[in-house]
């Protein structure tokens, strides 16, 4: 077992995580980032990204996360790819245990460990990940102009994606396994109002169908819920929006969390109910879930922690 100690240690190694360390290794705080199960976060599994600035050309997800490593790395950011799994904060230095079996301390912690979408659990999605399937409309809906598209969900969530997806798609299909929405009133009259848009009601997706070579989606399978018939609905891509989780079970009864599960911090800031402790990034933030957000809130976070350090001295 290995023993580190730092005074920022960062949990998490998406764009909210990178930008924390880059921060703090040029504040001279010397970092640890503990990478986590998925290295890069969910972009990773995104294919291109055309929205993020400094990038003319699209750009890949994987890509993009590891040029992010890379420059925490020549900063001076310490990486380890391990999982922390246990924590103590009811004091500073707060004590960080992992899977690797290392003891990680930190005289502040940020938290950047993100959210992860709620996917449908079908073989055939996962096939598709990235290719025709996805779960950020935002981050992809452009590259379905003129295309027939479709959505999955009932919610405010699923109503948001789909009217999203009206400014670029030919047609948008909402996909709800009810007869009823749980989207409030105001945006079940948008749907309605919106041309591009019809709902199978009663409906789910059975199986995610498309080309090998390339690999691409041409359609779903629809189940409907109460006769148990099939049927095929072309469409080019499938956009999932049943939900995000935060990764945050870690911190349960330990940190203050909102009725969703994402943590609690101080308005326009990153610090928690815990000193020396602060949450960054879609962790923290469910309302927007983009990698640009997710940056600027690892930036903030380091210098809370800067701040924070200094008035400790």
């Amino acid at each position: 077992m290995a023993e580190y100690k730092t005074k920022v240690l960062i949990i998490g190694s998406g764009p909210a995580g990178y930008t924390a360390g880059i921060y703090a290794a040029r504040a001279g705080l010397n970092p640890i980032l503990v990478s986590g199960s998925q290295v890069g976060g969910q972009l990773t599994i995104t294919t291109e990204i055309e929205n993020f600035p400094g990038f003319p050309e699209p750009i890949g997800g994987l890509d993009l996360m590891q040029r992010m490593r890379e420059q925490a790395q020549n900063v001076g950011v310490t990486i380890v790819d391990d999982l922390i799994t246990e924590v103590d904060f009811s004091k500073a230095p707060y004590h960080c245990n992992s899977a690797g079996s290392n003891l990680f301390c930190g005289d502040t912690v940020i938290i950047a460990t993100g959210a992860s979408a709620r996917w449908l659990g079908l073989d055939s999605e996962k096939k598709f990940l990235g290719f025709g399937v996805s779960g950020c409309a935002t981050c992809d809906g452009f590259f379905y102009r003129n295309r027939d598209v479709a959505v999955v969900g009932g919610g405010n969530t699923a109503a948001d994606e789909a009217l999203y997806l009206t400014n670029f798609a030919k047609s948008v299909t909402l996909i709800h396994r009810r007869d009823s929405l749980r989207a409030d009133k105001v945006m079940q009259q948008r749907l309605a109002d919106n041309q591009k848009i019809k709902i199978e009601w009663d409906s789910v997706v059975d199986e995610v169908v498309g080309t090998e070579n390339p690999l691409g989606v041409t359609g779903v399978v629809l189940k409907n819920v109460k006769t148990d018939s099939k049927k095929e609905l072309k469409v080019d891509g499938l956009f999932i929006a049943i939900g995000h989780h935060p990764n945050t079970d870690l911190f349960k009864g330990i940190l203050e969390l909102d009725n969703d599960g994402y943590i609690k911090t101080k308005d326009n800031g990153c610090e928690t109910n815990i000193q020396g402790i602060f949450a960054a990034g879609d962790v923290q933030n469910p309302n927007y879930r983009q990698a640009v957000v997710a940056a600027g809130s690892g930036c903030i976070a380091a210098l809370e922690a800067e701040k924070y350090l200094s008035r400790q001295n």
